[in-house]
């Protein structure tokens, strides 16, 4: 990967990057309509596993962008991706909502409680203890255990909520077993997310708003990364980590007029 080559296609993070919660952030729109216009190849990439494509694509729509159903990834679609890759045809038992029971319906999955070949931990807004127990006690008898994604804490109007991270945790206190985590900071996320849209880490850039997640799972799948400050990180929160961005911008507005050349400005 050199600083030279021309970048062909975008990914980028969604929630602190085009919307915070359901409000825009300024310039977002003008962003992805600029890579629409110009035929830019693009996927905006969630962690969260709650809600479909669909849903996720109206949740835009109702801040102010247009994008395609197909232009989204989340880490429920990037699970099921894996599972049909590993075990085709497979059983799971899903502790999660639409997004991700609809994902490995979707490949073929059959969702069952009945010696299942995984458990399946999404996030959800509704934990159900009886949920929770049912996938410690088939974990403990033996099925891989599977997590869409780290996150320990999500926002909420009233505020922090506890996430697929918290809940594996648990799981993990109780049976021993950790989970393969699929979603960021994973890059095989990443790499599947370029393979959606035939795309080359060397003329991709990811845009994300943590450090933790974004910018770490774009460097280690062989991508220039740009940080945005209007998320989770700053620009003092970086040199906290041993591993920088390519760039740190202020938000994607920064990048209207420049989206064939993010790096040149």
């Amino acid at each position: 990967m050199t600083d030279d080559e021309p970048i062909l296609s975008y990914l980028t993070d969604m929630d602190g990057v085009l919307v915070h919660e359901d409000h825009l952030i300024p310039g977002a729109d003008k962003f992805l309509q600029e890579l629409q216009n110009n035929g830019i190849p693009f996927l905006v990439l969630t962690n969260n596993s709650i809600r479909t494509p669909r849903d996720l694509q109206a949740r835009l729509r109702h801040s102010g962008v247009e994008i395609p159903e197909e232009a989204i990834w989340t880490s429920a679609l990037a699970t099921a991706t894996f599972l049909n890759d590993q075990r085709p045809g497979g059983t799971a038992y899903v502790v999660g909502e639409s997004g991700l029971t609809t994902a490995l319906h979707e490949v073929g999955y059959v969702l069952t409680d009945s010696e299942p070949d995984y458990v399946v931990l999404g996030e959800t807004r509704t934990y159900s203890f009886e949920a929770i127990t049912t996938a410690i006690r088939l974990v403990d008898r033996g099925a891989r255990f599977i997590a869409t994604n780290p996150d320990a804490t999500g926002p909420s109007r009233e505020g922090l909520l506890p996430a697929t991270g918290s809940v594996a945790a648990l799981i993990t206190r109780a049976t021993g077993r950790d989970p393969y985590y699929v979603g960021k900071p994973n890059p095989l996320m990443m790499r599947s997310a370029l393979r959606r849209i035939d795309a080359h880490s060397q003329s991709t850039v990811m845009i994300g708003d943590r450090m933790d997640t974004d910018v770490i799972s774009g460097l280690e799948a062989g991508m220039r990364t740009l940080l945005v400050t209007s998320g989770i990180s700053t620009r003092d929160s970086v040199e906290q980590y041993p591993y920088r961005p390519t760039k740190i911008i202020n938000s994607v507005a920064d990048l209207v007029g420049h989206t064939d050349d993010p790096f040149g400005q």
